[in-house]
This record gives structure tokens, C-alpha cells and sequence, in this order.
């Protein structure tokens, strides 16, 4: 290997190289800030955060592929890579206060978001499945310890322990599929595997079960039905904070594997798979949305509303096969990622800002009465009620609008149709917080903290200034699909 190729190699995960080594060093400088200082590490964390942005946007529009073809910078990975960033941002943002609040402050939490968001930059550039495994592996392992960061109480280990178990079960899943594509194809390459299938001398048979079982093995990182059981018990019991940052990352990193697995390597068995994805889809949309319902927890609710949206996403994979429409896909799953994730964070800030120590805080009666006392908090509310139910002026109405516009387009107006019912099931979950913020009579308290507040009214600012300006937001989606997928 020359020089200039090594250097090309780094400078392809450059942002994520950077982002691991700022966390081993503030994993070093964090053993010198006092127990009571903790908030320096949470500025230094942001700031490698930043550090990596800014080193990410450098890159725009530049495509290359390093370490032999097994990772590629290219606009699909740049799209996600900020919203991975971004991501961790808010996570910062949301947990800057409440670990305090909650007496679980160590410096520790902010080095393990740093090494768990790496995994999600490596996830979107892998072009290997033997990195996707690794990246997975990066994304998770930092999540399960989070989950159980509040110790010693019981739900959070619990949560914890829920999470590994099937974390690793899922991760046999994958592991066990990328075997059996190697067994079909002889490469784990994604553009060697569609090769091997175009030429005729992949075992098709095996290939379909290797994919399969690939698909089992992200179905539970990205909680679809029937892989979802872990979701609500480990989003109710994790700290709120991580329950946020879970939702919205965890959710987008398996996401990202999807769309690039599915794409890149397996368009060819979408006789195969397209109907297996499509009841995926329409199973996960009308079980999370009817299950939420019955939910008198904001947390538990959440989990059902994330797995509901989980359902939305994978709408997009069904016409995956699809020449034809296959960048309409990509772009519209980018977009609905983000109208997910500013509202998702936008819902837990609000959440957090009225969670009380042991769990008080989080029945739907405690949100009686907030309009009235807390009119800010509860207009930002409402507006993520709205745009999880997909009613405009908001961004997820224009998710869900040009998701359920790419699903027709690939010929699929029955998944449609069932997309538009179980929103208007949807509503009757989620219009019902807002209809005990401002109908009901309560005394809630929230906290008055200034990065929480700050999170929630700058994610409904965002929500309803996108969807009225949205042009721009779906040309940068449509422009990571056109910069070589």
C-alpha cells in the first residue's frame, strides 16, 4: 500500500477517525474534571461534534472509496453523516441537565454517545457487510451500557440487560446471513455481490435466506414487528435522555445499513423479498399505532410511536427492486429520517423537561393543565403530535406525503392506503395529549432548563419552518441519491 492510498483510506473516514480518537482522548482528560464539573466534558464532547461536522460538510459533493472498496464517502453517507452529528447534538443538548437532575453525572456518558455515533458514521459508508457488522457492533455495544447508566435502579438495568440480549441475538442474525451471501456469492463486497447475482453464478437460494436472515438481524435495531418486543420496556426503563437519542439514532443507523444493502446488493430478489417487506411494513404500522393507544406512559407511548414510524420507513424499501423509482426511495427515506428525528427530539425534550426523579412525571395526567402554566412547552408539543400524525403545517405531513407518493409511484397503493389508515389510528393517541394539555386542569412542573427548553423550541421552530419551506431540505435528499449510490 503507498502513502497516497493510506492517506486516501483515512481521509474517506476522516470525520469518524477523528470523532474515536477525540473520545479516547476526552475518556484521558475526563479523569482530571472534578465530579462537579462534569458539564466541561459535555462542552468537549460537542465540541468534537462539531469539529467532525465541519469536517464532514468539507466533503461535500466528494466521492471516493477506501480500505479496498469496503467503505465509500459518496452523497448518501454525507447526507447521513450529518444527521448523525446532528443527532448527537441533541443528545448532548437533552442529557447536559438531566443527568444532573437524575444524580447520574459522569463523563462517561458523553464519551460512549461519541463512540456509538462513530458506529453510525461507519454504518452509513460501509460497503461491506463485514463492516456492517462492525459498525453495528460500534452502535450498539455504547447504547447498551446507556441504557443501564442509571444504576443501581432496577428498570435501568433491566432496560440494559433487555437490550444487550437481543442486541446480540439480532447480531447472530446478521452475522449468520452475511455468512450465507458469502456462501452464495463468494464475496461480501455489495457491489461484487449484485455482480455475482447479474452473472448468473450466485446460489439463489441461498442468497434469499442469507438476505433474509440480514433483514431479521436489523429488523430488531430498527424495531419492526414481529422484532420489536424489546422497545417499549427498554425505552421506558433507559434514562430519558438515552431513550431520545436511541429513538432517533439506533432507528437511522439500521436504516442506513437497509437502504445500502438493499440497494446496493440486493435488487435482484425483490421477487423474493418484496412481500415479505411489504407485510413487515403493514404489520409494524398497525400494531405500533393500535398497541400506543392503550399507553398511559410518555415513554411507552413514544416506543410505540417509534416503532409505528418504523413501519412508515420501511414503506420505502417494499419497491426496492424498482429501477425506475429506486432514488425516489432513497430520498424519500432520508427525508421522512429527518422529519423524524427533529420531531422524536423535539417530543423528549418536552418529556424530559417534566420527568421528576424515579419515574414521576411521566403518566399522561401528569400533562394536564400544562397549556395553561407551561404555554410555550405546550405549543412545542403540540406541534410534534401534529407532525408525528402527519397534519400540516409540520414536517411530518410532508414526510409521509412524499413517502406515500414514492410508494405509489413503485405500485404499491394498498400499502399506501394502509399507511393513511393507521395515521388516521394515530391520531387518536396523539391528539390526545394535546387534549389534556389544554382541556384538562393540573398543576405540572417543569424544569426550567435552558438547554431542554432551548432543544424543544428550536426542533418545533424547525418542524413547522421546513415543511413551509421543504424544497430545499428534499433537493439535499435527492442530491445524496444523484452523487453515486
Amino acid at each position: 500500500m503507498t502513502l497516497s492510498n493510506l492517506l486516501l483510506d483515512i481521509k474517506v473516514i476522516l470525520p469518524m477517525t477523528v470523532l474515536i480518537v477525540w473520545g479516547c482522548c476526552l475518556l484521558l482528560a475526563d479523569l482530571f474534571i472534578p465530579k462537579g464539573r462534569k458539564g466541561w466534558t459535555a462542552l468537549l464532547a460537542a465540541l468534537g461534534l462539531l469539529l467532525c461536522l465541519g469536517l464532514t460538510i468539507s466533503q461535500a459533493g466528494w466521492v471516493a472509496s477506501g480500505f479496498n472498496g469496503m467503505v465509500i464517502h459518496d452523497g448518501f453517507s454525507y447526507f447521513l453523516n450529518i444527521l448523525f452529528l446532528g443527532s448527537g447534538l441533541a443528545g448532548i443538548a437533552l442529557a447536559f441537565d438531566y443527568i444532573k437532575r437524575m444524580d447520574i453525572e459522569r463523563g462517561e456518558y458523553y464519551v460512549l454517545l461519541l463512540f456509538s455515533i462513530s458506529g453510525m458514521l461507519l454504518m452509513s459508508q460501509a460497503n461491506d457487510l463485514i463492516v456492517v457488522f462492525l459498525a453495528l457492533e460500534l452502535l450498539s455495544i455504547p447504547l447498551y451500557v446507556l441504557a443501564g447508566f442509571a444504576r443501581p435502579r432496577v428498570e435501568s438495568e433491566e432496560a440494559s440487560l433487555k437490550y444487550f440480549l437481543m442486541g446480540a441475538f439480532s447480531g447472530g442474525f446478521v452475522v449468520f446471513g452475511v455468512a450465507l451471501v458469502f456462501g452464495a456469492t463468494g464475496t461480501t463486497n455489495l457491489g461484487a455481490v449484485i455482480n455475482s447475482f447479474n452473472v448468473g453464478v450466485a446460489n439463489l437460494p441461498l442468497l434469499t435466506i442469507g438476505a433474509g436472515l440480514i433483514l431479521v438481524g436489523m429488523g430488531f435495531k430498527v424495531a419492526v414487528v414481529p422484532f420489536h418486543m424489546w422497545t417499549p420496556d427498554v425505552y421506558q426503563g433507559a434514562p430519558s435522555a438515552v431513550s431520545a437519542f436511541m429513538s432517533v439514532g439506533a432507528k437511522a443507523g439500521g436504516f442506513a445499513a437497509l437502504l445500502r444493502i438493499f440497494i446496493s446488493a440486493f435488487p435482484g430478489l425483490s421477487t423474493e423479498l418484496t412481500m415479505v417487506l411489504w407485510t413487515l411494513s403493514a404489520l409494524t404500522m398497525f400494531l405500533g399505532n393500535v398497541v400506543a393507544i392503550a399507553q398511559s406512559n410518555i415513554k411507552r407511548l413514544l416506543a410505540y410511536s417509534s416503532i409505528a414510524h418504523a413501519g412508515y420507513i420501511m414503506m420505502a424499501l417494499v419497491p426496492f427492486g424498482n429501477k425506475a423509482v429506486s432514488s425516489n426511495v432513497i430520498s424519500a427515506a432520508l427525508f421522512y429520517l429527518v422529519a423524524y428525528a427533529l420531531t422524536s427530539f423535539g417530543a423528549w425534550a418536552v418529556v424530559i423537561a417534566l420527568e421528576k426523579v424515579e419515574g414521576e412525571g411521566l403518566s399522561m395526567d401528569d400533562y394536564a393543565g400544562l397549556g395553561r402554566k407551561y404555554p410555550l412547552l405546550a405549543a412545542s408539543m403540540a406541534v410534534f403530535m401534529l407532525s408525528f400524525t402527519g397534519i400540516p403545517p409540520t414536517l411530518g405531513f410532508m414526510g409521509k406525503f412524499y413517502l406515500f407518493r414514492t410508494v405509489i409511484e413503485g405500485g404499491y397503493l394498498g400499502l399506501a392506503l394502509i399507511g393513511v389508515f393507521t395515521s388516521l389510528i394515530s391520531a387518536y393517541y396523539y391528539l390526545r395529549v394535546i387534549v389534556i394539555m389544554y382541556m384538562r386542569d393540573g398543576e405540572p412542573v417543569a424544569r426550567k432548563e435552558f438547554w431542554v427548553q432551548f432543544t424543544a423550541a428550536a426542533m418545533a421552530v424547525l418542524v413547522v419552518a421546513l415543511s413551509l419551506a421543504a424544497g430545499p431540505l428534499l433537493g439535499m435528499a435527492s442530491r445524496a441519491v444523484l452523487t453515486k449510490f
